[in-house]
């Protein structure tokens, strides 16, 4: 594929582990780390510009760095998001933002793409010496 889009940043949140037998089984926050790599064999437009000049808008695929209250991720109590609910280890958390980011990509996409072409791979540092990637 001849075009990676790549962007990092972080956000920060809460959770507990339920069940976890250890401190990670108590409230405890963390400074995610994330990468989100797309590629494409294609540009597209955006939502902010109509000419194929874009794999993605970073503007979409930074969506997890808003507030909570703003749809993301940043200032969260995890626990309390219905799409992870008690499961907030960093493989659900990569999983649940490479889906959502795929869901918001295709959303944007023009109509009759399906998007097909993409490929997204997502990883997330729970500490700096600690990621998971995920990807499809």
């Amino acid at each position: 594929m001849p075009w990676k889009l790549t962007t990092e940043f972080t956000f920060d949140s809460a959770h507990t582990i339920t069940g976890y037998d250890g401190p990670c089984g108590r409230l405890h926050g963390h400074t995610y780390r994330v990468r989100i790599e797309l590629q494409s064999d294609r540009l597209r437009p955006s939502a902010h510009v109509k000419r194929n000049i874009m794999v993605a808008d970073f503007k979409t695929l930074k969506w997890p760095k808003k507030d909570v209250d703003a749809g993301g991720l940043d200032h969260a109590y995890l626990n309390d998001l219905p799409a992870l609910g008690d499961d907030t280890t960093a493989e659900v958390i990569a999983a649940f933002i490479h889906h959502e980011t795929m869901r918001r990509v295709r959303f944007d996409l023009p109509e009759g793409d399906d998007g097909a072409d993409l490929r997204l791979k997502v990883t997330v540092w729970e500490t700096p010496d600690s990621a998971c990637e995920y990807w499809e």
